[in-house]
């Protein structure tokens, strides 16, 4: 399984996923059409990625995937957006089916289902709320009167995600080593870990408020080159947190 392939489909999964909690009153159809396009372009890498490692089922997914997110985007190229909002559910669970696929595929995820589950979830919803957020926030460039209420949802969106994903993974943490750290880790897994919780986690954390103050008082230029740093600083995270799990260290 490449560890690629799933950073994809979190990705292209959450980016699908946040558009739920959007309203085509307050948001431009282009934000709509830029995340299907983008969705389509991540499910297409993972599936380069995954080459001959996928079952059928997978594969069937995959192209679903692919189909459903370019219907998507034609839809919301259109007056109305015709089904719409229908997509956004079924390319959100082919998304997620093909990810739950991916991670069956391995040994190792398979025999924890449910602390896979939970992880996908967790990260999906970290890096789409994160990416969402910060492509939300170029909205205000071209619509400086539009209301705040989706950059200011999404962002909130994040902070909740980053928290149950930093719940998840101390979970996992504290699993894998048997509560007792010292001596059972060795300094690369380490050095993994801390800019795991110090970047991922804990730098997330204090940027994501900073991007919700600034918002809040409509500097959303501010806002928007903060949500950069967080796009990057989530990405490197769970990147990192992938290291770990290719290296058996399960985070």
């Amino acid at each position: 399984m490449s560890a690629l392939s799933v950073f994809a489909l979190r990705l292209a999964a959450g980016m699908i996923a946040c558009l739920l909690l959007l309203s085509p009153a307050d948001v431009n159809p282009r934000f709509y059409r830029v995340h299907f396009l983008t969705a389509l372009g991540l499910t297409g890498l993972a599936a380069v990625f995954v080459r001959q490692s996928g079952g059928w089922p997978l594969w069937t997914l995959l192209i679903a995937g692919m189909v459903l997110a370019l219907a998507g985007s034609l839809s919301w190229f259109l007056d109305k957006a015709p089904g719409g909002r229908t997509l956004i559910v079924l390319t959100a669970l082919a998304l997620a089916g093909s990810l739950a696929c991916l991670e069956a595929s391995d040994p190792a995820a398979s025999r924890t289902p449910l602390i896979t589950a939970m992880a996908d979830v967790t990260s999906a919803t970290v890096l789409g709320s994160a990416l969402s957020a910060m492509l939300m926030g170029h909205s205000y460039l071209i619509a400086p009167s539009m209301s705040l209420r989706p950059l200011l949802m999404l962002i909130a969106t994040l902070a909740i995600a980053v928290v149950g994903r930093m719940a998840v993974d101390g979970f996992i943490v504290w699993s894998w080593t048997g509560g007792r750290f010292t001596g059972t880790l060795d300094n690369e897994v380490i050095l993994l870990l801390l800019v795991r919780w110090a970047v991922g986690f804990a730098g997330v954390l204090g940027l994501t408020w900073m991007a919700w103050q600034t918002a809040r008082i409509r500097s959303t230029q501010s806002a928007t080159g903060i949500l950069y740093v967080v796009v990057i600083f989530c990405f490197l995270g769970e990147l990192t947190g992938q290291l770990l799990t290719g290296s058996s260290h399960a985070l």
